[in-house]
């Protein structure tokens, strides 16, 4: 099976999320599975400088606005499809943002033109190869099935994954001209989206297959508190829906062979994790447990509410540990909050002091309002520390409740809470200090966790399985 992937980053090449991270990770998980993917990437500054030995296969006269090359190499264990368009990714800042953090005015054009060559290479090959599959990520690559269908492509399947549903890839409708759309097709049955045109809209209308990233979230999606204006669409198309819950790399987060960490393989061992975190942070040693956060600070990921119940877990004894950037005033306010001597906040991210957080942390918060999937609570599984999350999404698909049944039951792996608001938050909090204090049950709750599968060899599974029958129905 040849599959190819269509996404706006990839780790460790580009990553600003956990899209990065799936899209890193899945084609190896499939392998296993008997499906070759390759994945096609903008030639931002990093992808064209870790590429190995690129070779040209395609050259675009005019590319939304100047000539294009496309390359074929590796990079980082990947198989790459890479667009060496100068005049759309060779520039400074983030994929989507100027070093100033605002939008690049021509992003519909930048990831048009990634949907473009996506919907070329997947019509006519690319060098001696051609997929059988397009799988798009996101918005990013949601003109794709449009372009398919203009370039008259009938024999490839496409499957648009939804990752974060409140980016739409809006733009007005004087760009139709300019983003090589079909004017016939600017309609609810198409594009058009609430009198504008959407990416993400013409994606969800023209693909064969639509998947997100937990089964919880494909069921939100329907409904107007998480469908952000398209749950009528998702409605519509939920015959083809399926929710495949995303995995974690498990060789880049294994406790045992970690170098960011002192290695561990049991609960017992991540008392050495935690002495030197709360060493390099300057916390001291505390009664309460140490909580921690690795997140993009938004409203999305509920950390106001943790800013509001901050007081209740210090005086029960406990800590607080931040990694993550974002929306100045809650940059701002964890600085403030950093007064504090239990209180330790670094603005910004680092990949090795995510893994010492996560592997010297007791607990990791994740309060999200909605999280499609989310990976951190994962990170906290694979390494014992106990999730305390949101009920929504993939956060309720990967955390069992230490309710008094799980606990019973000795299954339990991590705190639920809701709804999403700071009383619910504290109540949790008070749960997991009551957790954490009763040293058998803890225990217990770490076992369980590290013994939790948060790999991708089930996921990769379920895609392997849709593509087959995608490629079967043709």
């Amino acid at each position: 099976m040849q599959v190819l992937s269509v996404a706006s980053e990839c780790a460790p090449l580009v990553k600003t999320g956990g899209l990065a991270d799936v899209t890193g990770a899945l084609p190896a998980a499939l392998m296993e599975q008997d499906v070759r993917m390759r994945t096609l990437l903008p030639g931002y500054p990093a992808v064209m400088a870790a590429l190995d030995r690129p070779r040209e296969v395609w050259w675009f006269e005019d590319l939304f606005g100047g000539p294009a090359w496309l390359l074929e190499g590796r990079a980082a264990g990947l198989d790459l499809l890479v667009i060496n368009a100068p005049h759309l990714y060779d520039r400074p800042g983030t994929p989507y943002l100027d070093p100033q953090g605002r939008d690049w005015p021509d992003n519909p054009e930048r990831f048009a033109a990634l949907s473009w060559v996506g919907a070329h290479v997947a019509a006519q090959g690319a060098g001696d190869w051609r997929p059988q599959v397009l799988h798009g990520h996101d918005w990013q690559a949601g003109f794709a099935t449009e372009y398919l269908r203009g370039m008259g492509a009938r024999d490839v399947r496409t499957v648009l994954t939804i990752h974060n549903i409140a980016f739409t890839g809006s733009t007005d409708p004087w760009r139709l001209q300019a983003l090589r759309l079909d004017p016939d097709r600017f309609h609810s049955e198409g594009y058009e989206f609430w009198g504008g045109i959407s990416a993400l809209k013409a994606g969800l209308m023209g693909a064969d297959a639509l998947t997100t990233v937990s089964p919880s979230y494909a069921s939100e999606l329907m409904t107007p508190e998480f469908g952000m204006g398209m749950e009528g669409v998702m409605r519509h198309r939920r015959g083809v829906l399926h929710g495949i819950l995303n995995g974690i790399d498990e060789s880049a987060w294994d406790p045992a062979t970690d170098p960011a960490i002192p290695a561990y393989d049991t609960p017992a061992g991540k008392s050495a994790a935690k002495a030197a975190l709360q060493e390099e942070l300057g916390l001291p040693r505390a009664e309460g447990p140490l909580c921690v956060i690795v997140s993009r600070m938004s409203h999305q990921k509920g950390l106001d509410l943790v800013l509001e119940v901050l007081p209740v877990l210090l005086e029960q004894g406990g800590q607080l540990a931040v990694l993550g950037s974002g929306e100045p005033g809650l940059e701002e306010a964890f600085r403030q909050a950093a007064a504090d001597a239990n209180v330790s906040v670094q603005i910004g991210y680092d990949e090795r002091l995510s893994h010492r957080l996560i592997a010297g942390g007791d607990a990791i918060l994740v309060p999200s309002r909605f999280e499609p999937c989310g990976l951190t609570q994962m990170y906290g599984l694979r390494y014992g520390t106990i999730p305390v999350v949101a009920l929504t999404g993939g956060l309720a698909d990967t955390v069992i409740n230490a309710s008094p049944a799980a606990l019973a039951q000795g299954v339990a792996t991590g705190v639920q809470f809701s709804p999403v608001t700071a009383e619910a938050l504290c109540n949790a909090l008070i749960r997991l200090n009551g957790l954490y204090r009763d040293k058998e049950t803890w225990t217990r709750l770490q076992v369980n966790a590290m013994a939790q599968p948060v790999g991708w060899s089930q996921s990769a599974r379920a895609y392997a399985e849709l593509y087959a029958s995608l490629v079967g129905a043709r």
